[in-house]
């Protein structure tokens, strides 16, 4: 990996950590970013939109390298995701503590809070995995899964309006 490279990738992850967009700007990878006061930040990095709620602790990943945008390590709050219909071998993922969500193209949102993570699908098919290991789901159109550290399997439920609702609405959507 070029110094340069490695310079852009530290720059995201410095950019995204401490909520600077004009840095991830800068970092070369073609993100640009908003964030009205007090509402939630906008990242556009290419075929993706990631939407992250005020105050959400996360990381731009570029796992394979190549200067743009791969992943998110969501550390705690939720962000939202647009991913255009990725490359074939090519996915999206955001990681938490507890979970893994993969895909190819679609919309959805992950909150990662205290000891379990929540995902909700919008559009589009998310595969959802214990970071473990010890079980995958997959997400439709308007279903969603919460995980947690326990040994418990994951159980596909379709979320309740007012649950839906009141997430996007942390997300401004």
């Amino acid at each position: 990996m070029t110094h340069s490279i490695r310079l852009a990738a530290a720059m995201i992850a410095a950019a995204c950590v401490y909520g600077s967009a004009a840095l991830a700007q800068q970092a070369g990878t073609g993100c640009t970013s908003s964030q009205p006061t007090g509402g939630p930040q906008t990242l556009r990095c290419g075929g993706v939109t990631i939407i992250a709620e005020n105050g959400a602790r996360f990381t731009l990943l570029d796992r394979d390298h190549n200067g743009r945008v791969d992943g998110v390590d969501l550390q705690s709050k939720a962000v939202f995701i647009e991913a255009s219909k990725q490359k074939a071998g090519k996915t999206f993922e955001v990681m938490t503590p507890q979970a893994i969500a993969a895909v190819r193209g679609t919309r959805w949102a992950v909150d990662a809070e205290g000891s379990k993570t929540s995902v909700f699908v919008e559009t589009g098919r998310v595969g959802v995995r214990h970071v473990t290991g010890r079980g995958s789901v997959t997400l439709s159109p308007g279903e969603g899964v919460d995980v947690d550290a326990s040994a418990t399997p994951l159980e596909i439920k379709r979320w309740p309006a007012p649950r839906v609702a009141a997430l996007m609405a942390r997300l401004g959507r």
